[in-house]
């Protein structure tokens, strides 16, 4: 009876509609990130000719279905957030999202980009190089169009599934078909080191979030002895104000990470996007001034310097780009790469010394001077990582500093792509947060959550997603938050319901194949359609 009670009431709290003076204040926020995003592109924009309307229909298309991704993932994993201080009423549900919304705007727009641009490094090198091609346009739509269909599935089972393990089977499933189509010229598929230490971080999460968690509830239960706080909610009371307080801070932790580390998923392929389709304006950071661009000079002296130590005299070249282009690819150092790779770094920086600024590269060059750092920041990333040839301390301190430069003038995310992600995030998660939101509440234990499981739970996924946002690596906060809640509901003793667990761990392993297939046939068929 008690059981069925507690049901009713939340029942009754989830079919309540926002306020009209909720509904009101979005629709302002809404507003003013729309003209914020709309006044933005126009400045970028300013003076710039496409040449047709096909260039931004390309653009509008694309840019719309990246955001159309990261509107379903605020389906998923927004909505996780904010299940634990619902069920154990800390905060209304409607106010709880509202919330959740405004701290992963921030974490949104306080991210680094590191997690961006780990996911990007995972596609084919010569897709990114000729992202304006029209494969370069058929991986974008394939890889958003297949997570996004899995996504809605998912969403429409009530199922948590991970938008993170959706977009890198996505990925994968690109690099495949990429290589399955283009065998015959020798191109890349995936980066499959890149991929292991991605794939590895998506596989430990949900493991560590249950472990963590369930052990939490019990370091929890030996040390605090308030009752309350292991006892379900008696009809709609709040918890205690201390216990509310944690379940609250807990909250806003993992909404501002989420932000923090899923927002920047769709970042990196807008970039590419954007890079494609107006690369004068994108592919290189103009907020880089010119006494940074004057440093950038001597540090590149400096390092086609350092690299230079390891030439071997026997070292021969052609074209010094298709030789580090083929190291990237292929992952084999050959003794003709460290001499092409510093003769890229000597020209960068030459030419970077008559430009004088980033602002000042011709329209004709940026294109390819942007592809040129690319391929230099990759080159050293994969050398210092597989310690082939093994650089000494000295050296692998000037490289890094180098490498930082490169990336500071390409890897660069504009405050209104963070902003447009943002609102994406925010208005998926006031759309479709209800079915997940019962699922992580409901159908995973076999009681009704109690206020140190959600505390536990919490703080688990918090420590997780910061953790891994640290290290620039994609974590799914779907997994690591529902594994948590499974972890204590084990711990508690209150058991678990086997068919949603069941449900769950079949997401879990058919996301990636599933995403893989759906990306790699589509790929092939954008491709037919861009005549690529």
């Amino acid at each position: 009876m008690a059981a069925a009670s507690a049901s009713s009431v939340m029942e009754a709290k989830l079919s309540k509609g926002p306020s009209r003076l909720g509904s009101l204040i979005f629709l302002v926020v809404l507003l003013a990130g729309l003209i914020f995003i709309g006044t933005s592109i126009a400045r970028d924009m300013n003076g710039i000719a496409l040449g047709s309307a096909w260039p931004y229909i390309l653009l509008g298309l694309a840019l719309l279905v990246a955001l159309a991704f990261e509107f379903v993932n605020g389906f998923h994993d927004t909505a996780n957030a904010v299940a634990t201080v619902i069920y154990t009423h800390s905060m209304e549900p409607n106010f709880a999202v509202v919330w959740s919304g405004f701290f992963n705007f921030l974490g949104v727009v306080t991210s680094t980009g590191a997690v961006a641009f780990g996911i990007v490094s995972l596609l084919p090198v010569e897709l990114i190089l000729q992202v304006g091609s029209g494969a370069g346009f058929a991986m974008v739509f394939a890889l958003l169009t297949a997570a996004i269909i899995w996504n809605l599935g998912t969403w429409w089972l009530g199922l948590p599934a991970s938008s993170s393990h959706t977009l890198i089977g996505s990925i994968i499933g690109v690099g495949i078909a990429n290589q399955l189509v283009n065998s015959r010229s020798g191109t890349s598929g995936v980066d499959w080191a890149q991929a292991a230490t991605i794939g590895k971080s998506l596989l430990l999460s949900p493991i560590f979030g249950f472990l963590l968690a369930g052990l939490l509830f019990m370091l929890m239960k030996a040390l605090i002895k308030d009752k309350r706080l292991y006892e379900a909610p008696k009809g709609s009371e709040p918890p205690p104000f201390w216990i509310r307080g944690m379940l609250v801070l807990t909250c806003t932790g993992v909404s501002f990470f989420h932000g923090s580390n899923d927002g920047q998923k769709g970042m990196g392929l807008i970039m590419l996007i954007l890079i494609g389709t107006v690369p004068t304006t994108y592919a290189l950071n103009h907020a880089v001034t010119a006494s940074q661009s004057a440093d950038f000079v001597a540090v590149s002296h400096q390092a086609a310097d350092t690299l230079g130590k390891y030439v071997v005299p026997a070292a021969a070249i052609g074209d010094p780009r298709d030789d580090v282009t083929e190291y990237i690819r292929t992952k084999e150092f050959k003794p003709n790469t460290m001499l092409a790779l510093r003769v890229m770094v000597n020209d960068i920086g030459t030419e970077m010394s008559q430009f004088k600024e980033l602002a000042a590269v011709p329209h004709e060059q940026v294109r390819n001077f942007r592809n040129d750092m690319y391929l230099v920041s990759e080159a050293i990333r994969l050398m210092q990582k597989s310690k082939k040839p093994e650089f000494a301390a000295a050296d692998v301190a000037i490289l890094k500093n180098y490498k930082g430069h490169i990336d500071k003038a390409t890897r660069f995310i504009p405050t209104w792509v963070k902003v447009a992600v943002a609102l994406a995030l925010g208005l998926g998660t006031m759309v479709g947060w209800k079915r997940i939101v019962v699922t992580v509440g409901e159908k995973i234990g076999k009681n009704h959550l109690t206020y140190a499981q959600g505390a536990a739970a919490e703080i688990t996924a918090m420590a997780t997603i910061g953790a891994a946002d640290g290290l620039g690596l994609p974590v799914s906060t779907t997994h690591v938050l529902s594994s948590g809640v499974a972890g204590t509901m084990l711990a508690n003793g209150s058991g678990l319901q086997w068919a949603t667990v069941r449900n769950l761990l079949l997401a879990w392993v058919l996301t990636l194949p599933a995403a893989m297939t759906l990306s790699g046939f589509l790929f092939v068929g954008f491709r037919k359609l861009f005549h690529a």
